[in-house]
């Protein structure tokens, strides 16, 4: 089944670089990719928008799930499954980007951008919608770039919808609740 799995996978892949491979894509790609190096990006729009009344609940929201993101996408899982990277089997693609050392499944690009997104669309669809945009071209990016699988890129997005799920429960819950109406009084 895995074996069936990454031939779709390396299918897709060569279908991307096949038919959408140009000189503007190589110059872009890598700057979209960019914006979900690192998460900074990220947590800096969780900090600013914990630091404002009206989002301060989002913002919390993004900062535990972007954790959340660290520990279950890239400590626990990408370890544990430990799979190669499509540009570690297939050397021959001249990469646009540094090559990664860690793990390949799920994107972490893909995870932070996705739960980042999902949780701030909860709260404001006027916010969320551009940045859902912005991420669905993140994890393309990082499938172009040839760093990622689209079934890590799939596994991102579903990891990214589960955390935060359970980050609005959990912060809409009482007990953080009530920690949050100390400092909106």
């Amino acid at each position: 089944m895995i074996e069936f799995i990454t031939k779709i996978d390396f299918a897709v892949l060569e279908f991307i670089r096949n038919t959408l491979n140009s000189s503007f894509m190589d110059y872009i790609m890598p700057i979209i990719t960019d914006f979900g190096s690192g998460g900074l990006l990220w947590i800096a729009v969780g900090v600013i928008m914990l630091c404002t009344e009206k989002y301060r609940r989002c913002g919390a929201s993004v900062l535990i799930g972007l954790l959340l993101c660290l520990v279950l996408g890239n400590i626990i899982l990408k370890p544990l499954i430990g799979r190669m990277r499509p540009c570690w089997i297939n050397d021959s693609i001249d990469m646009l980007v540094r090559i990664p050392r860690d793990y390949s499944f799920p994107s972490g690009h893909t995870l932070a951008v996705f739960t980042t997104a999902f949780i701030i669309f909860g709260y404001s669809k006027k916010i969320g919608i551009p940045l859902v945009v912005l991420a669905c071209l993140i994890g393309f990016s990082r499938m172009y770039l040839y760093v990622h699988y689209p079934t890590d890129v799939l596994g991102g997005i579903a990891l990214a919808a589960l955390i935060a799920w359970a980050v609005r429960k959990f912060v809409n819950g009482t007990v953080f609740s009530r920690m949050f109406r100390r400092f909106e009084d």
